[in-house]
């Protein structure tokens, strides 16, 4: 085991585990941040995406140890439900079971910090890759877009 001392959510974090540990782990079982989901353990659905400087990340495929930079996770997006994803998903309804949500967000919210203006396409394509099994995707879509005018 080794010592990490990571900035999540704007405070510093030390933990005590092995270097290959996942980040997702690390939020979930030794920081109890649960709201970043495990999925697919391969990167492939979104269900553990973060922000690593600012950047939609798969959490579930980044060992610890290669973590360099500050992690946001769902409950570091905003202190009470205000950035405007998170308003624009209650607008919209958006979940339906809610599994997937939280990737959905931070992939929606790392999109919007770079395009403020998306179109339809634009959306349909960064969201591309998060897997709702529910099949919210028309919700998401028009969340997004509303997202980029709050």
């Amino acid at each position: 085991m080794a010592q990490y001392t990571l900035d999540v959510n704007g405070k510093s974090q030390t933990v005590n585990v092995d270097s290959d540990t996942p980040l997702l782990w690390v939020l979930r079982d030794s920081l109890n941040l649960v709201g970043t989901k495990f999925g697919c353990g391969i990167a492939q659905c979104g269900a553990c995406t973060v922000h690593i400087d600012g950047i939609a990340m798969r959490s579930c495929s980044i060992p610890v140890s290669k973590v360099n930079g500050p992690v946001t996770t769902i409950e570091g997006l905003s202190e009470n439900g205000t950035h405007p994803v998170q308003k624009a998903w209650k607008q919209h309804d958006v979940p339906q079971c809610g599994y997937c949500q939280a990737g959905q967000m931070m992939t929606a919210a790392a999109f919007l910090k770079e395009n403020k203006n998306p179109s339809e396409k634009e959306i349909c394509s960064a969201m591309n890759g998060n897997i709702c099994r529910c099949g919210t995707y028309p919700r998401i879509n028009k969340a997004v877009k509303t997202a980029s005018k709050l």
